[in-house]
């Protein structure tokens, strides 16, 4: 009987072991300098143990500007690298008890726009397309119908040349937003006119290995 009790909490220490191994702060350590060039390695551990010690995250990068973690949570990251730019980090499962990491690089010049990418953990990249995420095109934000007379709509319309948009990953759920922004960098009038035919935010949810599309609907 102490045998098997012994062997159990072996097993339960080794149980607890792995899940504390699988945090998303681990894999941000190990990250290669090559996919972190803002950051060293030491920059990267210094976030954290600024944040567990309760203290502001905020360190002195490669290039000599301040970058500053602002979350951090067992599954998600964040990071402000510069005042410009931010940089998201989410640990997802897939339906075989295996995890990706989703990261998520926005840029704003000044209308913001992200990338998306994916990887293994052991900072592999994989092919968004198909299996993770099909991500939104310009119809799913901006719907003009062809039946709209109204020339300076039409133009205003015509002015929405490329699509930029925001994306953000949840620090407390699975779901992925992204955030229409080419309106943003057309001038004000343009981008008043093309308002009321502007949709809600395009929200995806983590499902089954995949970022499934949960809501498309109007404003």
């Amino acid at each position: 009987m102490m045998k098997k009790l012994t062997m159990f909490l072996c097993l339960a220490c080794v149980w607890v072991f792995s899940l504390q191994a699988q945090e998303a702060k681990t894999f941000f350590k190990n990250m290669p300098d090559s996919l972190s060039p803002l950051l060293t390695a030491v920059n990267r551990a210094d976030f954290i143990d600024f944040l567990e010690s309760k203290m502001k995250a905020e360190v002195t990068n490669r290039f000599g500007g301040k970058s500053e973690m602002t979350e951090l949570a067992s599954d998600y990251i964040r990071i402000q690298m510069t005042p410009q730019s931010s940089w998201q980090m989410k640990l997802l499962a897939t339906s075989d008890s295996t995890k990706v990491i989703c990261i998520v690089s926005t840029a704003c010049a000044p209308a913001c726009d992200s990338d998306v990418h994916f990887y293994t953990t052991d900072w592999e990249e994989l092919p968004s397309s198909s299996s993770f995420l099909t991500p939104p095109v310009m119809k799913d934000f901006l719907s003009l119908p062809d039946t709209v007379m109204d020339y300076e709509v039409r133009d205003a319309g015509e002015k929405a040349d490329m699509l930029l948009v925001k994306a953000d990953l949840s620090a407390k759920d699975n779901t992925l937003t992204f955030t229409f922004t080419t309106t943003d960098y057309m001038d004000k009038e343009a981008a008043e006119k093309l308002k009321p035919y502007l949709r809600r935010p395009v929200v995806y949810v983590w499902k089954e290995g995949g970022y499934k599309l949960r809501d498309t609907s109007y404003k």
